[in-house]
């Protein structure tokens, strides 16, 4: 931008100098040119929405930061690196907290989401890990694929997604209620949707190593909650439920147009609650107070 400003500088004096323009047309362009300029500082200072593309998760450790061209070099085991693009529209986290993106440093432990703007890879998100050991991890499946293991979960922090990896040797159990428990857990049940919690353990290459995964919740599956219903929501359609056996809450959706009972149900009540979870929340066909 600079270089095109100058040339352009440069080409109205000599056009003065010559003879060739007179001084009041040069003053003429050098308004239009001023208001073209400021256009276009506006144009620079609006911010582009993100790419469209799909976006991949890459784990690996962060080298090379270029605040200047904004781009780091992400390092993959057994890959060659990639340069990474990034801008203010990428988000950071450390240990599942959001920084600022000045904050951005060199990590061996990273997972970063990104997608193709043009030909050239971008920043979408970027997790890091300030230590990766031993540990525990609840969240969201968003996708998993069997042939590699990998598998993309979402925490309750938000965010983007963080990649680890299912080892061949990890166990699967289903934790809760009776009829859910009953059935066999495996690979299988970690379908887009799925809430689990995991223990994993450091592979070496940026990424955890999961050896243990325990399902809570399949789309598709039915739970009875039975508690103390805390919040009431009728306009939103939601309500907050504490089941006191394990002091959980349980925040559940309703539609209070299919459920008769709701006309009589308030804050404060015992009641019960029969719900299907969908894959993205709790949704009751059924409040019975008691």
């Amino acid at each position: 931008m600079k270089r095109v400003c100058g040339f352009a500088l440069v080409s109205l004096f000599v056009l003065a100098s010559s003879g060739k323009m007179h001084p009041q047309a040069a003053g003429a362009i050098a308004v239009e040119s001023d208001l073209n300029a400021a256009g276009a500082h506006d144009n620079i200072s609006a911010i582009p929405p993100l790419p469209s593309g799909k976006s991949t998760i890459l784990g690996g450790a962060i080298h090379d930061i270029d605040p200047v061209l904004d781009r780091f070099t992400l390092r993959i085991v057994g890959e060659k690196p990639i340069r990474i693009l990034f801008d203010e529209r990428t988000q950071v986290f450390l240990d599942g907290k959001k920084i600022p993106l000045r904050d951005l440093r060199p990590s061996s432990h990273a997972s970063v989401q990104t997608t193709l703007d043009g030909t050239s890879v971008f920043a979408l998100s970027v997790h890091i890990l300030s230590q990766l050991q031993q540990g525990a991890y609840r969240g969201e499946v968003m996708s998993y694929n069997p042939s590699t293991g990998d598998l993309d979960l979402v925490g309750g922090h938000g965010g983007g997604s963080i990649r680890f990896r299912v080892s061949n040797d990890a166990t699967f159990a289903r934790k809760g209620q009776g009829s859910f428990v009953a059935s066999q857990s495996g690979p299988s049940d970690l379908q887009k949707g799925t809430l689990v919690s995991i223990e994993f353990e450091p592979d070496g290459n940026g990424r955890g190593t999961i050896t243990k995964v325990t399902v809570l919740a399949t789309p598709g599956s039915q739970f009875v909650f039975s508690g103390n219903l805390t919040a009431l929501d009728m306009h939103t359609g939601s309500m907050v439920l504490i089941d006191p056996t394990n002091n959980q809450s349980y925040q559940i959706e309703f539609n209070s147009s299919s459920i008769a009972s709701m006309p009589n149900v308030r804050p404060g009540q015992q009641v019960r609650v029969a719900a299907e979870y969908d894959g993205t929340r709790y949704l009751a066909h059924n409040v019975t107070p008691y």
